[in-house]
């Protein structure tokens, strides 16, 4: 018990002794008001030896240390290189790689080939009046043509990891004649 006292009385005046330092310091480094005031009392100042060689040099002020807290601000900057594929943090309902639906699509004619190497299907998109001539192969949003027969054009579909086929059959028949009234 009387040496966890000692030791704590130790401990205590070193903490004294280094706060009493430590304010010894601050208030040296400082100028006191009254000591500006008080004339110096101690020896006359001798005149500093005169160099003839070098001429006097002017005394530079340092510039105070600015002491004030910086505030950092770090920003993650984020970048997706797609290599061909779409952005996904870019929402889908905005782009225009949904477009155009398979129901937005009308078949209007084929140029087919029995060998099935050059056959041509032309599409008309209802919404947008646009047209699309596409051959075996093409994408068209996010549909490939998968085939072009005399009077269809089969599509395979990719959504949501799972691709599925549909046909988009020419509705008017434009080979049929007309009855006469």
């Amino acid at each position: 018990m009387k040496r966890s006292i000692s030791f704590a009385l130790i401990l205590v005046a070193a903490l004294a002794t280094g706060a009493s330092a430590q304010a010894r310091a601050q208030a040296a480094s400082k100028p006191n008001a009254n000591s500006a005031i008080k004339p110096a009392t101690t020896k006359a100042p001798t005149a500093p030896p005169v160099d003839t060689k070098k001429p006097a040099a002017a005394t530079v002020p340092v510039p105070a240390v600015d002491t004030t807290p910086r505030v950092l601000i770090n920003r993650e900057i984020f970048s997706y290189d797609g290599d061909g594929r779409r952005d996904p943090f870019v929402s889908l309902l905005t782009t225009s790689d949904l477009r155009p639906l398979l129901t937005d699509l009308k078949l209007v004619a084929v140029a087919f080939d029995p060998r099935g190497q050059n056959s041509v299907a032309v599409l008309r998109d209802t919404t947008s009046k646009s047209q699309y001539r596409v051959r075996t192969g093409q994408t068209i949003g996010r549909m490939r043509v998968a085939g072009i027969q005399e009077k269809a054009v089969i599509f395979t579909i990719e959504e949501f990891g799972y691709s599925r086929q549909e046909i988009l059959p020419i509705i008017a028949d434009s080979t049929k004649t007309r009855p006469r009234p």
